[in-house]
């Protein structure tokens, strides 16, 4: 019988067409599957916790796997064999053994995400960060922000005919922090919709530019059309940053 492990990992999503493999295209899925498989010398199937978009970065992602083989998880040297094969934007952290049923996507109960933005030029983060050289009044984007903990149906910010079943998701936090001239945008729900997080900064944006009033922030969600929001905003300074999960899950 195979055993099911998460698989904890980073990736920089510059040079990719996103998670989720695709034809034509470089993703990391497909790079982690090859990665596996090689190393393990059997055919490996990696499921992600979801789909990011092209260019969009995972500081911390997790995958599962099933392989024939038992003590992976304690197998000091696969990470190292894993990383050595793997290129440079892609690390491994950590193999876990969790129980059969467990799902990388389908247990996660919580997702945080960060949008990164810089107000100054900086030529060491411009493939991280947005620049956006404007002034911008994050007191009432906090206050907008904050509008967000009161609705669950985001079609708004949904990519539209996306096959999900539901655009119900529960955000649990949603701020913005200042250090100097970078603006951080954090958002914690329990499942997020495509492109859901770059369209809420492009509106919550268009409120600190005040171009959008409370009112209209609160209309744009209640109207459910993708149209009145705004722009999304540039893919690379989005990242992925935690996933959480019931600890029973996880291989006692």
């Amino acid at each position: 019988m195979k055993k099911r492990y998460f698989v904890q990992l980073s990736y920089k999503g510059t040079n990719y067409h996103g998670w989720q493999i695709q034809p034509n295209a470089s993703t990391v899925q497909e790079i982690v599957t090859k990665a596996f498989s090689t190393i393990l010398r059997e055919d490996i199937e990696i499921t992600g916790a979801g789909r990011t978009d092209s260019g969009v970065h995972a500081s911390f992602f997790v995958a599962h796997f099933e392989s024939k083989q038992e003590g992976l998880d304690k197998d000091l040297k696969l990470v190292f064999k894993l990383n050595n094969f793997l290129p440079n934007d892609i690390a491994i952290f950590r193999i876990v053994k969790v129980n059969n049923e467990a799902h990388a996507r389908f247990d996660a109960n919580e997702r945080t995400y960060r949008y990164y933005l810089h107000q100054r030029k900086d030529v060491f983060i411009n493939d991280i960060s947005w620049y956006l050289p404007t002034d911008l009044n994050v007191e009432m984007m906090n206050k907008a922000a904050r509008v967000l903990l009161h609705y669950d149906d985001f079609t708004s910010f949904s990519k539209i005919n996306t096959d999900v079943k539901t655009n119900i998701c529960n955000v649990s936090e949603a701020k913005w922090s200042k250090d100097d001239y970078r603006l951080i945008f954090t958002i914690k729900a329990d499942r997020f919709l495509r492109n859901m997080v770059r369209a809420i900064v492009g509106t919550l944006i268009d409120v600190g530019r005040e171009k959008l009033t409370l009112d209209d922030f609160k209309q744009i969600i209640e109207n459910k059309k993708r149209a009145d929001a705004g722009t999304s905003v540039p893919a690379h300074g989005l990242f992925l940053e935690d996933i959480r999960y019931p600890k029973d899950i996880y291989h006692q």
